[in-house]
């Protein structure tokens, strides 16, 4: 072989070295199925646990006084324990054959699956409370330096740390229907490039991650407006009795930290299409100058894009059910949550794929 042609065949493929010094987390789809039945396996022997009479058993109201706005709200541990063991059995099964490269009607049938169980695990299971707890961390830490107590930690009953563990595992079992998916179309697991990926396409995604940052920052606005008024003593939207009763009770303070860290997240989801959110700041401390990791930005973005789809999804269904016109301004604003989700999840998606690179696998 020609010297020349040896040395552009050979700097054409990924560097061994440098693949095997690859962190762990960009090696997700050699881990991801293991991790993913591990985890499936593990909550299948939970829900026989609580089949067979165990206690903690975290959905229904009968387990869980606080569970009014949760889909399984009429769960039992007797039939739900033994569902989520046979829901589990039949998942650790499928995970078998996703392993292997399927065509046709088995594909489609095994794709179903995977993504059936990553959109109820995500969205069906959660429920409000999951995002009060993740919303409420930078308010109780602020109130903390101000000497007042929200009880943070109140939030996190047992059913509410199982809903975090669900959304763990939609996650693991979302990564893994990705995977298969590239897998079984010819295109690399780890970036999902193949040969009609084009220059044209990735504009596409620049253009609809734009839109998309810019709906996820003005959807919040609303709630904004009407929860720093109330601070202000400014009954928009609500009753002269329930901005008292808001007074009375300090809520009027929490509306306007959740509100603040609203703001917060907005120009944090600026940076999805700002220079500096691939790279820090030179005034950034320690960082200055460094390149953003991607999942810095991915997995933060992407919890709070699910969290608050499946938030406004329920209130607007209690809405319709409700119709409380009265105090529209503390309820219409909540409306916007799965807009300001569905924005969120579609930025954060244009925000990866961007920020991919030349592929060390695929080269």
């Amino acid at each position: 072989m020609n010297p020349a042609n040896e040395k552009n065949v050979s700097s054409a493929l990924p560097d061994q070295s440098e693949t095997s010094t690859l962190h762990w987390w960009k090696r997700w789809p050699d881990w991801v199925p293991y991790a993913t039945i591990i985890w499936t396996l593990a909550y299948g022997v939970l829900g026989l646990y609580w089949w067979a009479g165990g206690q903690g058993f975290p959905l229904g109201l009968v387990n869980d006084p606080g569970a009014a706005h949760s889909l399984f709200r009429q769960a039992a541990a007797a039939d739900g324990g033994l569902l989520i063991a046979c829901l589990c059995l039949l998942g650790a099964m499928a995970m078998l054959l996703l392993n292997r490269k399927a065509r046709g009607i088995t594909r489609a049938i095994m794709l179903l699956y995977a993504w059936s169980a990553a959109m109820v695990l995500c969205f069906a299971i959660p429920d409000p409370r999951a995002l009060i707890g993740m919303a409420y961390a930078p308010v109780s830490l602020i109130g903390a330096v101000f000497g007042q107590s929200l009880h943070y930690l109140d939030f996190f009953t047992w059913p509410v740390v199982n809903q975090y563990i669900c959304l763990i595992g939609g996650l693991l079992w979302a990564a893994t229907a990705l995977t298969y998916q590239r897998h079984t179309r010819d295109a690399c697991r780890y970036c999902g490039r193949n040969k009609g990926h084009t220059l044209r396409r990735m504009n596409v995604v620049t253009r609809l991650g734009r839109w998309a940052t810019y709906a996820a920052i003005l959807a919040p606005l609303y709630y904004d407006i009407t929860r720093i008024a109330w601070l202000l003593g400014i009954p928009f939207g609500i009753t002269d009795e329930m901005l008292y009763s808001l007074q009375a009770s300090d809520a009027d303070w929490a509306g306007a930290g959740l509100a603040l860290v609203s703001i917060g997240g907005a120009f944090l989801t600026h940076g999805l299409i700002k220079p500096w959110g691939e790279s820090f700041p030179r005034w950034f401390p320690i960082l200055g100058g460094r390149r953003v990791p991607p999942a810095l930005a991915v997995i933060p973005a992407g919890f709070v894009a699910i969290l608050l789809t499946v938030t406004g999804i329920q209130v607007i269904l209690e809405f319709t059910m409700s119709g409380d016109f009265q105090n529209w301004g503390g309820t219409t604003p909540l409306l916007l949550m799965p807009v300001w989700g569905i924005a969120l999840g579609t930025a954060t998606i244009c925000y990866y794929y961007r920020r991919q690179e030349q592929c060390r696998q695929c080269a």
